[in-house]
């Protein structure tokens, strides 16, 4: 633990970060075989459906490329009390919930069951273990290294079991080894992400937070801005290039709070989206919005997603730390379940 306010010691979950991928694969490797679809929906809220956004940038970059599958595989998903129509037609469905007991994913599940989709679950325990053993579903006992850990920071864990059940169920090549050789490089990364993400927290320290993201990437500016609610307690905001570009930027001609705006760059993006990112910063600045832009780490698309997920963690980390907030709990989100049940 690295300071007294970080109760939970999240310092130390960040810094292991990198091994959660293995131990991710291991807590699928015995997952019942189902068989082999075109579509994957995941239905999951807040922290536990992160993953999925991260398995459709992932599957999206192995398309055509290490997968040479005629069809690219459809990730679809689900962040409400019903399942959408995609659910129903030559797919197959995870349900995913960390805690296993979050009442809109346990209702989608119910959907799930009465129509019998196929369908695996993912979680610590709770309602959608028994769930799944009461109705003979597949399910994935997801990693938890304490009682107080968050989902917002089992991506790791959960995007690997995802993985390891579409191999089993050979709906994508084996690419364990490329997620291993992404792990080593995470475990070089975490130290050099520490002091970058210091940084960044000093810069955003007093201001409003906005982070933008490529199209490719938007998944990982909205992440940042649920680390910075999550573990800095403090609002934050997120859009996408070029969309941001017909109707977001216009409303810095008339800021009513101090904005500090993040722009992730991917080096490897459209030349013309690389042109926009650069044009927008000039003419936000000279509206006295200060822009910063962080670059994204060179390397593979998976490299590129994790790595820049570390370094978010890191600066809302030490964000929390200035505004004296532990950064592990929700008490706001639990006094919110609180007063749902009465």
């Amino acid at each position: 633990m690295e300071n007294k306010i970080d109760a939970s010691n999240m310092y130390k979950t960040i810094l292991e970060t990198a091994v959660q991928f293995d131990e991710g694969f291991s807590s699928a490797k015995n997952t019942q075989k189902i068989g082999r679809f075109g579509r994957v929906m995941i239905s999951g809220m807040g922290g536990s459906a992160l993953p999925g956004n991260l398995l459709r940038i992932y599957l999206n970059s192995l398309f055509g490329k290490k997968d040479k599958r005629e069809k690219r595989i459809e990730v679809f998903q689900n962040r409400f009390y019903a399942l959408p129509p995609e659910a129903y037609e030559d797919c197959l469905n995870f349900i995913v919930s960390y805690s296993g007991n979050t009442e809109e994913t346990i209702a989608s599940f119910q959907e799930a069951i009465d129509n019998r989709l196929p369908t695996v679950g993912f979680s610590r325990g709770g309602k959608i273990q028994e769930m799944c053993t009461k109705n003979n579903i597949p399910h994935v006992l997801l990693p938890f290294p304490s009682d107080d850990f968050q989902p917002r920071m089992a991506l790791g864990y959960v995007f690997a079991s995802m993985v390891e059940v579409l191999i089993k169920n050979d709906m994508i090549d084996d690419c364990r080894q490329d997620i291993r050789q992404t792990s080593r490089q995470l475990e070089e990364y975490v130290m050099k992400a520490q002091e970058k993400g210091k940084e960044i927290a000093q810069k955003i320290k007093g201001t409003t937070p906005i982070f933008y993201g490529s199209t490719r990437f938007k998944a990982l500016a909205m992440i940042w801005k649920i680390k910075m609610n999550e573990n800095a307690k403090t609002p934050a905001f997120w859009n996408f290039l070029p969309e941001l570009n017909h109707n977001e930027m216009v409303g810095f001609t008339n800021p009513q709070a101090k904005f500090t705006i993040f722009i992730l760059k991917d080096h490897d993006d459209h030349p013309r989206n690389l042109k926009r990112v650069d044009v927008l910063k000039e003419i936000l600045e000279k509206r006295n919005i200060t822009v910063e832009i962080v670059d994204m780490e060179q390397g593979s698309v998976l490299y590129k997603t994790f790595a820049s997920i570390t370094l978010g963690d890191w600066s809302s980390y030490y964000l929390a730390l200035e505004y004296g907030q532990d950064p592990t709990p929700v008490d706001m989100v639990e006094d919110f379940k609180k007063e749902l049940v009465k």
